[in-house]
């Protein structure tokens, strides 16, 4: 909103042109939500403290999460706010991907709302896991859906990039309203599952979202697009706003999740990252590198699915415990030791994800 009011001056101020750059504006909406994170840290903390609002800890997970107990949760809103207060600021509001965008981090957060609420009334159960799926579907299928609607026309609109090829892979619409139904909920569950250990799924996300800047500025933009052969999404550019916003919330939001933690981010938090992750990746038409840029994820959603299934099938377990980071966290590598190495695993993804971008 705030660019509206001063582009529109540029005719009498020429300095105020360096607004119409998104380079400039991603810059400005990382250092925005970064600083209000960092202000209404401590406010947002002590509120949660004296309203009782503490994580509620599984009685059969590692015994050393029993400390985390009463450790102030639902810190997502933090990053919720944050972003929404810079994407006011500095985000365009005459492209229809920054309200679709700002719709999967309302939906998805709201979930999230919901079920922390419940965990703290009932229990660690919380919103049975058959209404969150719901819930989640419901929201990714009218993403999909508004999507395919405003994109009809648009070549692009059911194709699915497929890295190291040049080809795209075309689907019929019913198809890809499936897919992107799917991709953005199992990106949204993805994220809730990693966020197990202090500042592990806010750092991870912060990665995923860097490099989300990235691709969003280069497929938004014609000659980097056509260049690295990409396909061009001329809306796709303001995504770097956005995901620069996460970006500069979630630096903020780790100077208080960082081990030890002060705040979780709750499921308001993880779901609304993984949910939005999901969404501008099928935005820009990376669904398929999402799965190589978020390796460290994918790999704690199949640690969990590999897990199950061997019980069900042998009543024998492949890991001490699943998600992933757990089960090395019971072989005894401390929960630093383990945040660290997950991190370093996502950078060292993150370049190869990126490098990825000329290989074809």
């Amino acid at each position: 909103m705030f660019y509206h009011l001063i582009y529109p001056l540029s005719a009498q101020f020429s300095a105020l042109n360096i607004f119409r750059y998104i380079t400039v504006r991603s810059a400005f909406a990382a250092i925005t939500a970064f600083i209000i994170t960092l202000i209404i840290g401590n406010f947002v903390i002590d509120t949660l403290r004296k309203m009782k609002i503490g994580q509620v800890v599984r009685e059969d997970g590692p015994k050393k999460h029993l400390e985390k107990q009463g450790t102030p949760t639902m810190g997502g809103i933090m990053i919720l706010f944050s972003v929404v207060v810079s994407m006011l600021l500095w985000g365009r509001f005459d492209n229809e991907y920054v309200y679709i965008t700002l719709f999967a981090c309302v939906w998805f957060a709201g979930i999230g709302l919901l079920d922390d609420m419940l965990k703290l009334k009932i229990g660690t159960k919380g919103l049975s896991g058959r209404w969150k799926i719901v819930l989640q579907f419901a929201g990714a299928f009218a993403i999909t859906a508004y999507y395919l609607h405003i994109e009809s026309g648009r070549p692009y609109a059911s194709q699915v990039g497929i890295p190291f090829i040049k080809q795209v892979m075309v689907l019929p619409f019913w198809a890809y309203f499936i897919f992107g139904g799917v991709l953005i909920s199992g990106w949204s569950n993805a994220v809730n599952l990693t966020d197990g250990l202090d500042g592990l799924a806010s750092g991870l996300s912060l990665f995923v979202f860097a490099a989300l800047v990235v691709l969003a500025y280069i497929i938004g933009n014609m000659n980097f697009s056509s260049y690295l052969i990409l396909t061009y999404v001329p809306k796709a550019g303001e995504l770097a706003v956005f995901g620069a916003a996460f970006a500069g919330a979630l630096l903020g939001f780790l100077w208080f999740n960082a081990y030890p933690a002060q705040v979780f981010m709750g499921d308001v938090g993880a779901l609304m990252l993984g949910g939005v992750i999901g969404t501008i990746a099928m935005l820009i038409k990376q669904e398929i590198l999402l799965l190589i840029l978020g390796l460290v994820f994918v790999a704690e959603v199949l640690s969990v699915i590999l897990q199950v299934t061997s019980y069900k099938l042998t009543k024998k377990r492949i890991f001490k415990m699943a998600p992933l980071h757990h089960h090395f966290q019971l072989k005894g590598v401390s929960e630093p030791k383990i945040i660290v190495r997950f991190w370093i695993a996502a950078v060292i993804v993150l370049l190869f994800t990126l490098s990825t971008l000329k290989l074809r």
